[in-house]
């Protein structure tokens, strides 16, 4: 573990324009330095590095931060490795901070389990390539499925010998302990006997992201056996299957590249795409697919194209990964391999460049690959017709962006020759019990617990068809992040402002942002839905409550790579203001001179959300009131009026809250 003075020497020496000035060429613009983006395509430069900030970004991809961020990215290091790399670059010596006596016990574990898995990962290797039992049936059995040896030993394949407990006997004889070698699945121990778990297979090392081996998958070669034809590891310390996809490791800077993730099922189709030119390919291996693996992709990409193979079954089974898929906000495609084929048996059969033009032209959005898949099934029945509505119209629902979901409903009724009005009925209808089932899980749980949500539906075209408001979902996150914004760019700038006192006069009163902001927020209870704002947000009540100032290094050299890439994004401009306004004596007032103005106008865009939130859900409860409960739709109608009325207050207070002159 690293110290955290030590960390601060590192950043505090690593200067941007020298780490970035190893791998790309910098030239001198005003105070910053520009040169070509090394993360994606580009011929026009929008890479810019500033000195004077010690940041990085890209106008052009977006990405942005520290030196550490530019080494992680570019190297593609774990957080841990870039900070030794620039303390080497620098002359940092790191003394790794002592532990307890239970975190060593605990690392100790943990490493032996990484030490385990990787001297078997080695034995297999050996055994496919230095053995006449490997060589003979493992290496040929590959060579048969047409792969390469350099794509063999690039994902290091492997075989297990038929042997009861070879692998078991050698490592116990180079000094690896039972206990691990059963904690990592790779022996089994049964009535007193013992025998190795991937006996007679082809081995597949499972990686994590940090290329670290952490399991494997073994595929049965003699197909006559009753055996399964593919045995995994089990879960242990260091492997937990819902949060792995295999091939991340190697595809993870191409998905980037790319911007989309090819998404199949088996260890063989990522190595027969690898080998066909593909790269940016995992596989769930063996798993459903799950939220934790859905969350890997988003790191990289938010678009993901599913490859499946021709079995209708199996096609049908995994309708629930794409609802998935669609509910984390990511953009999915489909693609069907021709009868008979699969990712792996297509690219061995195919160029790369045909495999690609493939994918590139057949690959299809959800509701058109779902249509015809189900389309043909309801033989002109109506109420089959109308089940099969009803089921895209459920998984359009799960979408949480508003725009995609309105998208996607124009896009279902020119498909089902429907009425737009009536599947956007129906779409508001599937968000109501959304809700409902959330808010209804959450009543057992504490506030902290709970996840905020509303109704966000959409509107009809027609005005005669109008039922709920909307209310946007991105309107909340522009909301919040401007109220960051003003923290992190002003926190401990200070202004002067004017409040009347018991007599109606005013008087002055000087503070800071900081102050301002966190004081108005805590009075109204307001805290900030988006986990990374929050975050921020704490770390300024934090300062202020103990009495030091802000500093926005400390958030630029923060652990978590998203507030470093989001700090970064806010104190990065892509216009600066030409001094020669001021040689003409045209003086522009900036917002850092209005900071009274530009915090009350952001704190009360938020507020106005929140209540238009309550309005909107106080309406559509009362929706669902029943006609004759006439007591429950007063009070209900109360509750309305009065938002209504701090609704209307707070817009008149925007309108009120000009640009100072």
């Amino acid at each position: 573990m690293i110290p955290k003075d030590t960390i601060d020497k590192i950043f505090e020496a690593s200067r941007i324009e020298e780490v970035v000035g190893d791998f790309v060429s910098l030239r001198k613009r005003g105070v910053n330095m520009l040169g070509l983006c090394p993360f994606h395509k580009e011929k026009t430069p929008s890479f810019t590095v500033s000195p004077a900030k010690n940041i990085f970004k890209c106008f052009g991809c977006g990405k942005g931060g520290s030196s550490v961020d530019f080494i992680m990215e570019h190297e593609q290091m774990t957080y841990p490795e870039a900070l030794r790399y620039l303390a080497k670059k620098y002359g940092i010596a790191i003394e790794e901070q002592e532990r307890t006596a239970d975190d060593i016990a605990q690392m100790n574990e943990r490493e032996s389990l990484f030490h385990v898995v990787n001297f078997a990962n080695e034995f297999f290797q050996q055994q496919l390539h230095e053995t006449e039992e490997g060589k003979a049936i493992g290496l040929s059995y590959l060579k048969e499925r047409g792969l390469r040896i350099d794509i063999i030993r690039k994902f290091q394949i492997g075989y297990s010998p038929e042997a009861w407990d070879l692998l078991t006997e050698k490592a116990l004889e180079n000094g690896y302990k039972e206990e691990f070698l059963e904690k990592t699945g790779l022996t089994i121990f049964r009535e007193g006997k013992r025998y190795d778990r991937f006996r007679a297979r082809i081995i597949f090392p499972i990686f994590s992201v940090a290329n670290r081996t952490i399991a494997f998958g073994g595929r049965i070669l003699d197909s006559t056996k009753s055996a399964a034809k593919y045995v995994n590891s089990p879960e242990s310390d260091i492997y937990h299957k819902s949060a792995v996809l295999y091939g991340l490791n190697w595809a993870r800077a191409e998905i980037s590249r790319q911007n989309v993730c090819y998404l199949c099922e088996g260890y063989m189709d990522v190595v027969a795409l690898h080998q066909a030119g593909i790269e940016n390919v995992v596989a769930s291996s063996g798993t459903s697919l799950t939220t934790e693996q859905i969350r890997l992709i988003k790191r990289y990409t938010p678009n993901i194209t599913i490859l499946y193979d021709g079995d209708p079954a199996g096609i049908k089974a995994s309708f629930r990964g794409i609802d998935m898929i669609l509910e984390e906000g990511m953009n999915v495609r489909v693609l069907l391999f021709p009868e008979g084929e699969d990712p792996d048996s297509f690219a061995r059969t195919r160029t790369a460049e045909e495999v690609s033009q493939y994918i590139k032209e057949n690959a299809v959005d959800f509701i058109t690959f779902k249509t015809n898949l189900l389309l043909a099934e309801t033989d002109n029945d109506p109420l089959k017709k109308a089940d099969l509505v009803r089921e895209i119209i459920a998984t359009i629902a799960l979408i949480p962006e508003n725009i995609t979901r309105e998208a996607y409903i124009k896009q279902c009724a020119t498909i089902m020759n429907m009425e737009e009005s009536v599947l956007i009925h129906s779409l508001n209808q599937a968000r109501r019990n959304i809700y409902k089932q959330k808010k209804k899980k959450q009543e057992g749980t504490s506030s902290d617990e709970q996840e905020t949500d509303t109704i966000d539906v959409l509107t009809p075209a027609n005005p005669a068809e109008r039922q709920v408001i909307e209310i946007e979902t991105d309107s909340l996150e522009i909301r919040e992040r401007d109220v960051i914004r003003l923290l992190v760019l002003y926190g401990d700038k200070s202004f002067s402002f004017s409040l009347p006192d018991e007599n109606g006069e005013k008087q002055p009163f000087d503070t800071t942002v900081a102050e301002f902001i966190i004081n108005d927020l805590q009075f109204d209870g307001i805290t900030f839905e988006r986990e990374l704002y929050q975050i921020i947000y704490e770390y300024f009540l934090s300062c202020q409550e103990q009495e030091r100032s802000s500093d926005q290094r400390d958030l630029i050299q923060h652990e978590n790579p998203e507030i470093r890439q989001l700090v970064a994004d806010m104190i990065s401009s892509n216009y600066t203001l030409s001094d020669g306004w001021e040689k003409r004596r045209i003086y522009t007032k900036t917002e850092e001179m209005q900071l009274h103005f530009a915090c009350t106008h952001a704190l009360l865009a938020l507020k106005g959300f929140y209540v238009a939130k309550q309005l909107s859900e106080a309406e559509a409860i009362l929706k669902l009131i029943p006609v004759d409960n006439a007591e429950e739709q007063i009070i209900q109608l109360k509750e309305i009026l009065k938002l209504t009325e701090i609704k209307q207050d707070i817009a008149s207070k925007l309108t009120r809250t000009r640009m100072p002159d």
